[in-house]
């Protein structure tokens, strides 16, 4: 029993390797039309085995929501990888430094220079949940998230209220199967890069 609560500590607390603190982004409050929009707006994540659309949660998570929007609509995300992948587990993507294959083992230390303030919340962390990456600061997510496989129950209640969710894919997660299938390295970075394209799709 105890080696398993070390592998499941060390896959919750892995999420995010460890950065240097960069400037905290002061938390903002949203009107009802805001979330409102926000929630019928939907992301569409490119990959060459085809596309994963996600719906947002910006009731439980607005600021995760928002600062996910943002990052995509500049382009943030664009040419960067899936560079954690555990099959049964999560695939991790959203690292800027993935963008160059020269820096692989830097891969996961990125961010966007800021970090956003928790909004953990009751949603579970089940097959197909998009949750965001942070290091054991709570307060450090930043640009990186994950996309959950079903997984075994004492791996969910190790994310639950820990991790903040703040979107679900509601098609193609063949995809993220696909991908969860490809051989990677002892650091679970696969060694076939799959790049992304992230467009959002504005709701009404």
């Amino acid at each position: 029993m105890k080696k398993l609560l070390v592998v499941l500590m060390i896959l919750a607390a892995g999420l995010l390797a460890a950065l240097p603190s960069p400037a905290q982004q002061p938390s903002k409050k949203f009107t009802p039309r805001e979330i409102e929009k926000m929630a019928a707006t939907r992301a569409v994540i490119e990959t060459k085995f085809g596309n994963m659309t996600v719906r947002f949660f910006p009731d439980v998570a607005p600021g995760h929501v928002k600062n996910f929007i943002d990052l995509a609509n500049k382009g943030f995300y664009n040419g960067t990888i899936f560079h954690r992948v555990i099959p049964g587990f999560m695939i991790q993507g959203g690292d800027p430094i993935t963008k160059d294959p020269a820096r692989r083992s830097e891969y996961g230390t990125g961010g966007p220079g800021y970090t956003i303030n928790a909004e953990f919340n009751n949603r579970p962390h089940k097959r197909g949940t998009l949750s965001m990456a942070r290091t054991a600061n709570p307060n450090s997510a930043g640009s990186q998230f994950f996309i959950c496989f079903q997984m075994d129950p004492r791996q969910e209640a190790a994310l639950d209220g820990h991790y903040t969710v703040f979107g679900e894919v509601v098609s193609g997660m063949e995809v993220a199967d696909k991908i969860a299938s490809l051989p990677r390295d002892t650091r679970d970075d696969p060694y076939e890069r799959v790049e992304i394209k992230v467009k959002i799709l504005k709701g009404k």
